[in-house]
């Protein structure tokens, strides 16, 4: 199916509309002392009421709006399982982050059309910085009218600035992935970590040059597509492929094909090491 130009725009107006009814319930929630409470038993997986509240609050605004789409949210599961049309919502990726106060949490929302993301919106409400991502392009907006961002376009490794949310075994990387990882970062310039999905957000900017993650859930990637392939980056799983077809989540993302596909060599030529699980 083709969408014109006014289907996408009316889309992308709504998503960032969206955005703005979580930043009523997520900005008023950080560093204000709410609540955590771990919904992974002997795990630790927090929530705050930030996350559950603006997420009821964006399916009520979904259902008002759109009442035929589907709905997949990170806390409240999925609703209109086949519908062609779909909103992906995660308030608050990176709630270890929102917890400690630190603004690298963001909140995802991603428009779908039979599973592929066709508009996203990544926001963080504290920096007041949004990226708008959708075919071809990718915009950036902070305080003013969003302006057209590009990744960096960094080709070398060895030049390359490359994050990780958590580089441990003992976080989202098994003991083959996190040593994938160290081995490939060290032959970067330098490593950042604990941004969560606003590294990505980074990376359409040209602030970051890689992004390597395993462990992510439909709810985290749905809405990194858009915006970092609008900006000019490349995005798949460790294998090449749809970055949505890792059973383990496992996501590259680089500011060129060139820098990519180093990147996927050196997944490649380890797989065994890594690939298990």
């Amino acid at each position: 199916m083709a969408f014109s130009e006014n289907d996408l725009s009316e889309f992308r107006v709504f998503a960032e509309k969206l955005a703005d009814i979580a930043r009523v319930e997520t900005l008023k929630r950080f560093r204000s002392g709410t609540e955590v409470h771990n919904k992974a038993g002997i795990w630790y997986d927090p929530v705050t009421d930030a996350d559950r509240e603006a997420e009821r609050a964006l399916r009520r605004a979904i259902k008002a709006v759109y009442p035929s789409h589907g709905i997949l949210g990170e806390e409240f599961g999925s609703e209109n399982d086949d519908a062609p049309f779909r909103w992906v919502l995660d308030p608050v990726d990176g709630t270890r982050a929102f917890v400690c106060g630190v603004p690298s949490w963001v909140t995802l929302i991603a428009f779908e059309h039979e599973g592929r993301s066709l508009v996203s919106v990544l926001d963080q409400p504290f920096t007041d910085e949004r990226w708008i991502g959708e075919p071809e392009r990718c915009l950036y907006k902070k305080s003013d009218a969003p302006a057209p961002c590009k990744t960096s376009g960094e080709s070398d490794l060895a030049n390359a600035r490359i994050t990780t949310t958590d580089p441990r075994a003992s976080g989202y990387f098994t003991s083959g992935e996190a040593a994938m990882f160290e081995e490939i970062a060290e032959k970067a310039r330098l490593a950042r970590f604990s941004l969560d999905a606003y590294g990505y957000g980074l990376l359409a900017s040209g602030e970051i040059d890689l992004v390597i993650e395993a462990g992510l859930a439909h709810h985290d990637y749905a809405a990194l597509a858009p915006v970092v392939e609008g900006a000019g980056g490349v995005i798949t799983n460790w294998r090449g492929g749809p970055f949505n077809a890792s059973r383990r989540g496992r996501v590259l993302a680089a500011a060129s094909p060139a820098l990519h596909k180093t990147a996927l060599d050196l997944l490649r030529e380890n797989e065994g090491a890594w690939s298990a699980g």
